[in-house]
């Protein structure tokens, strides 16, 4: 038995959560931890500071704020604290009963020195009020929002599982099938948000819950927005908000009018991190995972999982096009293909785009030019040598001129 204490697993989410350490860094820490459970017991905390996978200084850090929410959530009226149930870089959740309905809930907590921050005050009201406008059964919902002892408070529907998150940092790969049916109850859930007129900005593993009946459930709407918010839209342009590994383009460069393609967008890249166990671009630091979002081809998930369908993968790279044009107008489109896929039918919108891009420019009278970088650069290269030796031979062949004429 392993002696991952629950402090030890609060301690590893925040420390991933705040970019401390790596997922395999994460998991080589706590497989110590296990071996070292009988012989010479330690905490995560230790551990990680002497395998140098975090400071003391950073580790002391995560420590007071673990213990900061646990005295805040005993002062939130109406609930009884019964143990913590995960870490983000803004907040701490716990379980909790709510007393007058008898009921278990998850309370979500903003620490002090955010309070001080009308920004991200204000952020976290709007995650509970945009939660409260939906009612899906693919989506957490919104039970209460509130401040109490000088602590916000963010109280929503209890979900007995794990994230999809959890299962990825473990080293599971999702088969086609499995990662199908999880990924169309999350498309489901856009479907709604998107009807709402929310768009949710932040899809990524650690925001997709399954319950231990098989519920798939869509959490944290704390960077949602209004698609008709022109006001937020005009205060947040040129800011990138999203996580790295799973944002979309045009969120990178802070467009103004980001829609439910951004959605499909990041729901794409879980799709393809869940079936590959790979996120689609990797770097040293966030910026270069951005900048790699921008510019770079990305590999082709079945090119790594061989096991995968075409279709799947043809599905992946329409819902990740690094031009929103290109991808799948709304998650409707997406749902048609991904159910297509599931009963074992080639996929129709994505194919159909295709032929429709390269139709619609011939049209108009245009060339369908396939680009290869990597053909380019060569050609280029091929080009350059070309004239090296033309240049070359000319050369020879003034020099032989000029010495002719000089024994004359």
């Amino acid at each position: 038995m392993t002696n991952e204490t629950n402090y030890d697993t609060m301690f590893g989410k925040m420390a991933i959560e705040q970019g401390l350490c790596t997922d395999e860094e994460l998991r080589r820490s706590l497989k110590e931890l296990e071996s070292r459970s009988k012989i010479n017991p330690i905490i995560l905390k230790d551990l990680m500071i002497e395998l140098g996978y975090v400071t003391r200084s950073q580790a002391e850090r995560l420590k007071s704020s673990i213990h900061e929410s646990k005295d805040a959530a005993h002062q939130i009226p109406g609930y009884k604290i019964l143990g913590k149930l995960g870490a983000g870089a803004m907040a701490i959740v716990y379980k909790a009963r709510q007393l007058s309905l008898n009921r278990i809930v998850a309370i979500k907590i903003l620490p002090k020195r955010f309070s001080e921050n009308p920004e991200y005050v204000e952020r976290f009201y709007k995650e509970g009020q945009a939660a409260g406008r939906l009612n899906h059964p693919n989506i957490v919902q919104a039970i209460d929002v509130g401040e109490a002892g000088g602590y916000h408070y963010f109280v929503m529907e209890y979900v007995e599982g794990k994230t999809i998150a959890d299962d990825l940092v473990a080293g599971k790969i999702f088969t086609e099938q499995e990662a199908l049916e999880i990924i169309i109850q999350v498309a489901k859930a856009l479907a709604h948000a998107h009807a709402c007129n929310l768009i949710h900005r932040d899809v990524k593993p650690k925001n997709i819950m399954i319950s231990t009946n098989g519920a798939v459930k869509l959490a944290d709407m704390g960077l949602a927005r209004g698609t008709t918010d022109i006001e937020a839209a005009q205060s947040e342009e040129g800011k990138a908000y999203g996580t790295p590994y799973y944002i979309a383009p045009e969120q990178i460069r802070g467009k103004i009018d980001i829609d439910g393609r951004a959605d499909i967008y990041g729901l794409g890249a879980t799709f393809y991190h869940m079936v590959t166990n790979r996120v689609p671009f990797m770097a040293e630091n966030s910026a270069d995972v951005m900048r790699k979002h921008l510019r770079e081809k990305l590999i082709p998930p079945d090119h790594i999982n061989t096991a995968l369908s075409a279709g799947v993968s043809e599905v992946i790279e329409t819902m990740m096009a690094k031009r929103r044009e290109n991808r799948y107008n709304n998650v409707e489109e997406v749902l048609v293909d991904l159910e297509s896929l599931r009963d074992g039918k080639p996929p129709i919108v994505a194919h159909r785009k295709f032929d429709v891009d390269d139709f619609a420019q011939l049209e108009e009278g245009e060339a369908v030019e396939i680009t290869d970088k990597n053909s380019s650069e060569e050609t280029l290269a091929q080009y350059r040598m070309a004239i090296l030796i033309l240049s070359s031979a000319a050369a020879i062949f003034l020099l032989i001129i000029i010495l002719l004429i000089a024994l004359r």
